[in-house]
């Protein structure tokens, strides 16, 4: 019954639990303490689910509500436990904060959880458990300390109690990757791009998403992205982003159906000037792009959003051409290519450097021209706190093998 309950107040809130925040904000925190065992929801990406448990006898504050729930903070949006598990606190109980710690401001750093993760009331394992953290999701930590046994304990806030995990139990997040592929052929078709570094094949490519669906991964929009990067979205621990880039004919004839046939979702960054008024006849020997009706048939799975208009190009010296443009050119033509990629999207809102050239012009220019995040080509993984116009990527190469994969999308440290 909870579950459905939840379900139908996401669906009210338009994909956005985050909503009921700003509403529960203002009003003063009504501690409750836990009779039992409870479970407690939350949003992480697109789905509510069982994020963990609150131990019987906890004290949280929670926001009234005339559901079946309370509502309280969980991470950075909204958590909701069954009514019938709380009670008034009884008596002079309260929640400790000696430090101030409850208003202290998030770092821009998350901890990862791979398996259900104790919660505890102090930095102490031998202190009374709070409860447990769900498998598969990233947290925030408002900061960490080591004990007397030089273990690392990663300080949190739920339902305004501030709480401890053992660095035992859980990582630190080392970032979020984005996946950058362009163009993908059969090996058989492909005679002309098969030692170019941005051509993948689709062998390959099925074998990586095949990886990535075993592996329990979730794929993120760049609207999520853009969550994460400014601390403003729960998200799992297992989470990529995927991103094509040029709007090549190729995406659409083989891209499109495995990542449908696998329920992925994906970013296209076009290159407005290039979208073709037909369908071109298939040629694999030449780069084809993706025609009106072509891109609008692959928007079930993939964002549309932009790579420029006329700015894809290089100068006689293999430079980005965007580089020696004036910031008044630049500005009109990331403009321009808003306006055209309107007709696929009312929201364009993130953009790709071409070839991954930019400059502080470059990145003046997309923020005025109303982008909220672009993506460049420098190696790495994306971080809370990052400049949201300079956000890194991985390449995931044909001749990459998926332990190679593995180790550039887990979250161990980038060299």
């Amino acid at each position: 019954m909870f579950t459905r309950v939840v379900f139908l107040v996401l669906l009210c809130f338009s994909g956005s639990v985050s909503a009921s925040l700003v509403s529960h904000e203002g009003l003063p925190a009504q501690y409750m303490q836990t009779t039992e065992d409870a479970a407690i929801w939350a949003q992480v990406g697109n789905n509510v689910i069982n994020v963990g448990n609150v131990l019987a006898g906890q004290i949280i504050a929670v926001a009234p509500t005339a559901a079946d729930y309370y509502e309280f903070r969980f991470g950075f949006g909204t958590g909701f436990i069954d009514k019938d598990h709380l009670e008034m606190v009884q008596g002079k109980q309260r929640v400790q904060d000696n430090l101030g710690d409850l208003n202290k401001p998030l770092s821009n750093q998350n901890l990862i959880t791979w398996k259900d993760t104790p919660v505890y009331n102090a930095p102490s394992s031998g202190s009374a458990p709070f409860g447990t953290l769900s498998a598969n999701l990233r947290y925030p930590i408002l900061s960490k300390l080591k004990d007397r046994l030089n273990q690392t304990w990663y300080q949190i806030r739920i339902g305004h109690r501030l709480a401890w995990i053992s660095s035992l139990d859980a990582q630190e997040d080392n970032g979020l990757p984005i996946l950058t592929y362009h163009h993908i052929l059969r090996d058989e078709e492909n005679t002309r791009f098969r030692h170019t570094s941005t051509t993948t094949s689709v062998r390959a490519f099925n074998n990586q998403m095949a990886w990535l669906r075993d592996q329990g991964y979730t794929t993120l929009t760049m609207y999520q992205l853009e969550g994460y990067v400014r601390n403003k979205m729960n998200l799992p621990a297992k989470a990529v982003v995927i991103t094509f880039d040029d709007g090549l004919k190729s995406v659409s004839r083989y891209a499109y159906p495995i990542l449908k046939e696998y329920g992925f979702q994906a970013t296209a960054f076009i290159i407005s000037s290039r979208i073709k008024g037909h369908a071109q006849k298939w040629d694999p020997k030449s780069l084809q792009f993706m025609s009106v009706a072509e891109i609008k048939g692959i928007q079930d799975v993939f964002d549309i959003q932009s790579h420029t208009h006329f700015l894809h190009r290089v100068d006689g010296a293999k430079h980005p051409i965007l580089l020696s443009r004036s910031y008044h050119v630049t500005l009109f033509d990331f403009e321009r290519s808003r306006r055209a990629l309107a007709q696929f999207n009312p929201h364009v809102l993130y953009l790709s450097y071409p070839f991954g050239g930019y400059d502080d012009k470059a990145v003046k220019a997309a923020n005025d021209a109303g982008f909220h995040l672009a993506v460049t080509t420098v190696k790495g993984k994306v971080k809370p706190g990052d400049n949201p116009f300079l956000l890194k990527r991985l390449y995931i190469l044909r001749t990459d093998s998926l332990e190679t994969m593995s180790r550039l999308i887990s979250n161990q440290p980038q060299g």
